[in-house]
């Protein structure tokens, strides 16, 4: 299924919250540049009254960073937004697999089951009335029923689990296993980037004993840095991601098996829900992770 073809409310709330997001990290890169900027200058190249303006200028371009993100709390609203998306794309799901509360049937059936899906976005939008004011006004415009949505509803039972299988299941699976090493890589990257620092600034230390009257050793630089990075590293938390995509995607492994038993409309549906609920599980202890 692509991604346009999700409710309107979906896509609205995943852009802000791929936006948030985006803002959220580049406010945290430019504190972190302000700060080794600071150090580098601390180091007194130069002299003169250009110099120390610049050099003042950039502890309150450093401060209005801070505050901005004090203020705004973008990591909050991305967090919101991320889970009423993912609230609405399982609500999708549910509803084109025909799972409870969305069986339908017939023509009375079906109708039923399009307003049912309409009466559970309004019920999600108004648990997350405060988030979805920070996403864009235009969703309400759109369809939040698109003709990729009813095509798949309308497959038979077998087809409606292929697909299911195909484009959820295991789509879940894949990028939480291809999140897992992403995650675990970038972990590992950054902590050479650490090693490489403090290596750098013991080594330059050490070097002072040698060239005692040579005043412009970046240490203090590389201090900062190997803090910064210790500080993105528990900003990203790469390990503790690792860990956790890890075990989602063997739980999505264990659960995926379990659709051999759904040979009847009924069975098919409490599969497709309990797989719903794994995913928002997962997705709900991500979002409590993010927000410690």
């Amino acid at each position: 299924m692509q991604h346009e073809d999700y409710p309107a409310l979906f896509l609205a709330a995943d852009d802000a919250s791929n936006n948030y997001q985006s803002f959220f990290l580049r406010l945290i890169r430019g504190e972190y540049i302000t700060l080794v900027l600071a150090a580098v200058f601390s180091m007194s190249f130069l002299h003169g009254v250009g110099y120390y303006l610049v050099y003042a200028s950039i502890f309150f371009i450093g401060l209005v960073i801070l505050l901005t993100r004090a203020l705004s709390k973008p990591e909050q609203i991305w967090y919101g937004c991320r889970a009423l998306a993912e609230s609405v794309k399982t609500l999708t799901w549910r509803y084109m697999m025909h799972a409870t509360p969305f069986e339908g049937g017939g023509v009375g059936g079906e109708q039923q089951a399009r307003s049912e899906f309409r009466n559970q976005l309004h019920a999600v939008f108004d648990a997350n009335r405060e988030v979805a004011k920070k996403i864009t006004s235009e969703w309400p415009t759109k369809e939040q029923i698109s003709t990729a949505m009813d095509r798949v509803r309308a497959m038979n039972r077998d087809d409606r689990m292929k697909y299911y299988l195909s484009n959820r299941v295991d789509d879940q699976r894949g990028w939480y296993a291809r999140k897992a090493g992403m995650n675990k890589h970038s972990a590992f990257v950054w902590v050479c980037v650490s090693c490489s620092a403090y290596i750098l600034a013991g080594g330059m230390t050490l070097s002072r004993i040698a060239w005692p009257n040579w005043p412009y050793w970046p240490i203090e630089p590389l201090i900062v840095i190997a803090a910064s990075v210790v500080g993105w590293m528990q900003i990203k938390k790469f390990n503790e991601l690792t860990a956790a995509y890890t075990v989602a995607a063997h739980e999505i492994g264990l659960i995926r098996p379990m659709a051999h038993d759904a040979t009847n409309d009924d069975k098919f549906s409490d599969f497709v829900n309990d797989a719903e609920k794994a995913f928002s599980r997962e997705h709900t202890l991500w979002i409590a992770r993010q927000s410690d």
